[in-house]
C-alpha cells in the first residue's frame, strides 16, 4: 500500500539518484560537460586561487654562469558566494490515495511530476547558464490594448508561458513594482513581440522583468563572462586583463576562416583549447546554408548525454535559444567548473521528512536544493564573435 512514508522513501532512495543524473546530464549539453566539484568551497563561499602568469626560473646561460632567477607564480583570488538553486515537485493527496492500491499508478504519478521538474529545469538552468547572474529577462512597455499586454523591447527568448516574474520600473530599479506576476501568453511572430501578464490595471512605464525572487541571485553564467564592462568574481577587469575574453563585435560573414581565426587567436595567446562552440539559432542556420552553398557535408557528432549536433573541425556547434542573435561563443569547457557545496538533495525537516503539506492545500511538496556557482578559471581563454547572417541583403 502506498503511503506518505513509502512515497518519501521512494523519493530519497530510488528517485533522487535518477533526478540528480538527469539534472546534471540531460538539461544542457554544455552543462553536462562541465565538471562538478566541491573543491575550494569554504562555508558559504567559493575561494579559488587562479594562476595568471608563467613561472620564472627558465632561461639559457653560460656553462659556468648564473642560473636563471626563480620567480614564483602570480595568482588571483576569486571569491564568489554560493548561489541557491531550488526545484519543487508537487503531489496531491488525492493522487496518492488513488494510487494507494497500485504501485504502477503511483510510479507513473511520480514520473510525471519529475518529468515536469526536468522540463522546467531544462529551461531555467540553461537560461541561467547563458545569463549574467542578474535574473534579467527583458524590458517591456505597456501596450494600449488590452490591459496586461506589453511590447517587449528586445526578443522574448528568455520568457516562457506560465513563469512568474517580478516587475521593476526602470526609473526605480531597487524596489519591485509588482512581484509574482504570471506570464499568460507570448506573441513571438509579429514585428514587435508582445507578452500578456496577469495584471488587471494599467502600468504606464517601462519595466524590467526578472525571474520571481531571483534578481541578482542566479549563477555566474556566460553572460557575465562576456560582459567586460562589469567586474568578475569581485575583481576589476580594467586592472586584471586576464579576466577579459577575446571579443570581436565587428560583423563578419560565415566562413571557415572567420571561425578558425577566433580559435587560433585564443589558442595561440592563452594556451586554451577550444572544444565547444555555441551560437544563436540564426548563426547555425547561416552556417548550414554556407555548407550547402559550397556542396559540403554537414558533420554530425554525438555529445555526452546523448546530444547530437553539427560540428566544425571536430568541435561541436550547438545552437541555443538564450544566445543573442548573430553571436557565437568559442569555449574551453575544461576552464569551467561547477563548484558546489553538495549535489542535488531534498530539503529535510528535523524529522527527516521531505514531503510537506502545503499550507491550506491538500497537496504535498518536496524541494530539491543545490548550493553552487559556475567559475571560469581562464576567462581570457574564451572568445565571442559577431556573425552577419544576411550579408547578401546589404
Amino acid at each position: 500500500m502506498i503511503t506518505i512514508n513509502s512515497a518519501e522513501n521512494a523519493l530519497k532512495t530510488v528517485y533522487l539518484g535518477a533526478i540528480t543524473d538527469l539534472l546534471n546530464t540531460k538539461v544542457n549539453p554544455l552543462l553536462s560537460m562541465i565538471e562538478k566539484t566541491s573543491v575550494d568551497v569554504s562555508g558559504k563561499e567559493i575561494r579559488r586561487a587562479v594562476r595568471t602568469l608563467l613561472d620564472g626560473g627558465v632561461g639559457a646561460g653560460d656553462e659556468a654562469g648564473d642560473l636563471p632567477n626563480p620567480v614564483p607564480s602570480s595568482y588571483l583570488q576569486f571569491v564568489i558566494s554560493l548561489k541557491n538553486l531550488y526545484g519543487q515537485i508537487e503531489i496531491s493527496d488525492k493522487s496518492i490515495r488513488a494510487g494507494s492500491e497500485a504501485k504502477g499508478a503511483f510510479t507513473n504519478l511520480l514520473n510525471e511530476s519529475l518529468e515536469g521538474l526536468l522540463e522546467s529545469s531544462r529551461f531555467n538552468l540553461s537560461r541561467m547558464l547563458f545569463g549574467d547572474g542578474s535574473g534579467f529577462l527583458v524590458n517591456v512597455m505597456q501596450n494600449s490594448n488590452p490591459t496586461g499586454t506589453f511590447n517587449t523591447l528586445g526578443v522574448a527568448n528568455n520568457l516562457t508561458e506560465g513563469m512568474l516574474v517580478d516587475m521593476y520600473d526602470i526609473s526605480n530599479p531597487s524596489v519591485p513594482a509588482k512581484i509574482n506576476v504570471r506570464l499568460l501568453s507570448i506573441d513571438r511572430y509579429g514585428e514587435i513581440q508582445r507578452v500578456v501578464l496577469d495584471i488587471d490595471s494599467d502600468m504606464d512605464s517601462t519595466y524590467s522583468l526578472f525571474v520571481q525572487g531571483s534578481k541578482d541571485k542566479e549563477i555566474t553564467g556566460l553572460g557575465a563572462i562576456f560582459n567586460i564592462d562589469k567586474p568578475l568574481y569581485g575583481l576589476d577587469r580594467r586592472v586584471h586583463k586576464v579576466l577579459r575574453p577575446y571579443i570581436d563585435d565587428y560583423m563578419k560573414p560565415v566562413s571557415d576562416i572567420v571561425f578558425s581565426s577566433a580559435i587560433d587567436h585564443v589558442e595561440a595567446f592563452t594556451s586554451s583549447t577550444i572544444d565547444y562552440i555555441t551560437c544563436a539559432q540564426n548563426v547555425k542556420l547561416a552556417y548550414q546554408e554556407y555548407l550547402s552553398t559550397y556542396k559540403r557535408n554537414v558533420d554530425i557528432m554525438q555529445l555526452a548525454g546523448g546530444y547530437k549536433t553539427i560540428s566544425f573541425n571536430g568541435i561541436p556547434i550547438v545552437a541555443e535559444r538564450f544566445m543573442q542573435d548573430s553571436k557565437m561563443y568559442f569555449l574551453n569547457s575544461k576552464s569551467f567548473k561547477m563548484h558546489q557545496l553538495c549535489d542535488w538533495q531534498f530539503i529535510e525537516n528535523e524529522n527527516g521528512r521531505v514531503l510537506r503539506q502545503m499550507q491550506g492545500k491538500p497537496t504535498f511538496s518536496a524541494t530539491l536544493v543545490k548550493y553552487c556557482d559556475l567559475v571560469c578559471e581562464k576567462p581570457n581563454g574564451q572568445a565571442s564573435i559577431a556573425i552577419d547572417t544576411n550579408p547578401q541583403k546589404k
